[in-house]
């Protein structure tokens, strides 16, 4: 969960094209904070954390549509797309075929949290749906989800980029080299979950990962915050950067990361020791 936030934050000053598509950028910065990416990252945590597989689908729905406008609501200047801004204030809020990236941003709690592969995709799939009932949408936040569990469990990088190519027809061919060129602003699943998936794959530890997603451009902070969330599966995180991100949220939002850190389960690296690889 640290990764997705740290990615948010870190992102948030290169949104909208603003960076120089480098890897050559101070980490923090006066104008690095959480954004929606990590109100909602955080939100969907806190219902699935109340709830369990058993559950059924509605329940845990209606979970995760109270917790995310508890959040919204509270958090209203966080920089929401406009048709979430309504869903947000909305009494009986539906979901409105939306493909865009949020979905995907805010899935990684459901990497996290369970047992099996089979139940973190239907798990990640409900986070979309409340929103993003487009398939495209709920694709990008079921494979998100599938990453991180498959990181955290074990599997090489040649392994997830090839569960990702056959499960989710995503195409991982091109590099961050041949990507960064033509890439822009974009708030689409379609058009960021692929290229936050490639930066993970081409980073050498937490870091390079976070670099590499910043150097492509476009929509920074969701960017990042996805491939954050992959490398921290991966690699775990060095604590000072785990301290940094807890120090910019306000208290309510860290008392959620908290909780989830406490009932996280342990990741490969935890016992394996990847994050020695971390600077």
């Amino acid at each position: 969960m640290h990764g997705a936030i740290l990615g948010d934050m870190i992102g948030s000053p290169y949104e909208f094209d603003m960076g120089e598509k480098t890897k050559e950028f101070p980490l923090f910065s006066p104008q690095s904070q959480f954004t929606d990416d990590s109100v909602m990252t955080l939100a969907v945590a806190d219902a699935l954390m109340d709830s369990t597989p058993e559950d059924e689908n509605q329940t845990i729905c209606e979970r995760l549509v109270k917790s995310m406008q508890c959040f919204g609501r509270r958090y209203p200047d966080a920089g929401y797309g406009c048709m979430f801004q309504s869903w947000l204030r909305e009494k009986d809020p539906q979901p409105y075929g939306s493909f865009g990236n949020g979905s995907a941003m805010r899935a990684s709690a459901a990497g996290w949290l369970y047992d099996d592969l089979e139940t973190t995709c239907r798990m990640a799939r409900l986070t979309a749906r409340v929103t993003h009932d487009h398939p495209e949408g709920v694709k990008g936040a079921e494979a998100v989800a599938a990453v991180i569990y498959l990181a955290r469990t074990g599997s090489g990088k040649e392994e997830i980029r090839a569960y990702v190519q056959s499960h989710f027809g995503y195409d991982l061919s091109r590099t961050c080299d041949e990507i960064r060129p033509d890439y822009h602003h974009v708030e689409t699943c379609q058009e960021t979950v692929p290229e936050a998936i490639t930066a993970f794959l081409e980073g050498e530890d937490f870091e390079d990962v976070i670099r590499n997603a910043v150097s492509l451009g476009g929509d920074c902070d969701t960017l990042t915050c996805i491939a954050g969330s992959m490398a921290e599966a991966f690699y775990g995180i060095p604590e000072n950067l785990k301290k940094e991100a807890r120090t910019r949220l306000p208290e309510d939002l860290r008392a959620v990361l908290e909780r989830f850190e406490r009932k996280r389960p342990s990741a490969d690296w935890d016992s394996r020791g990847r994050e020695a690889f971390c600077p």
